[in-house]
């Protein structure tokens, strides 16, 4: 099963490792990309990012790219836009497969994918009051 959104909901982990749950699953591995206060010895006080219009289409080509490892029993990833506050989920990811060494590696795959590919931008408020627009694929 593969599941890949790109919304403006807010995102829960958990959700995303309940709905890898397989029965044939040994590991379960997840990733939790959250806002931090700071980049580059600035303080951030917010986050928006803006999707392209292709932004959903492109996280579900990603996911079943990846999910079509035969390691792979399940894959939910989600990616949010809008307006996000210091500690929000930005990109929710969980993966599950019978071994745990393969679902690391997986994940982190699918995480390096998903920062790489998706048309997502990101702008960053500072404390300063400045701002910029960065991660532009």
């Amino acid at each position: 099963m593969i599941t890949a959104v790109v919304t403006t909901e807010a995102l829960d982990v958990s959700e995303h490792e309940r709905a890898v749950g397989h029965r044939a699953a040994g590991a379960v591995v997840s990733f939790a990309g959250v806002v931090r206060d700071h980049d580059g010895g600035r303080g951030v006080l917010e986050l928006e990012y803006e999707g392209h219009p292709t932004a959903g289409a492109v996280l579900a080509e990603i996911a079943t790219e990846i999910g079509a490892d035969p390691a792979v029993h399940a894959i939910a990833v989600s990616h949010r836009v809008g307006r996000l506050e210091i500690g929000d989920v930005a990109l929710a990811a969980a993966v599950s497969t019978a071994h745990r060494a393969e679902a690391f590696a997986i994940c982190a795959r699918l995480v390096d994918e998903v920062k790489a590919r998706l048309p997502v931008w990101k702008r960053q408020v500072f404390a300063d009051g400045t701002e910029e627009w960065v991660n532009c694929p």
